[in-house]
């Protein structure tokens, strides 16, 4: 996709292990996760905004 092989991933894994280290990588993944959820949430109610629901008359 972006052209990253193995080698230069592990390489950018192992430069934010150092820089946040063990201890802040399960926050900083939790942060990351809780943030997708919200913002799938947020595109869902804009996606229910955007159809409009038939009335009954």
């Amino acid at each position: 996709m972006f052209g990253i092989g193995t080698q230069e991933l592990l390489l950018v894994l192992l430069i934010v292990l150092v820089l946040f280290g063990s201890t802040k990588l399960p926050q900083l993944a939790r942060g990351i996760g809780q943030f997708i959820n919200e913002l799938r949430k947020g595109l869902k109610g804009i996606d229910d905004k955007e159809t409009p629901k038939s009335d009954k008359q």
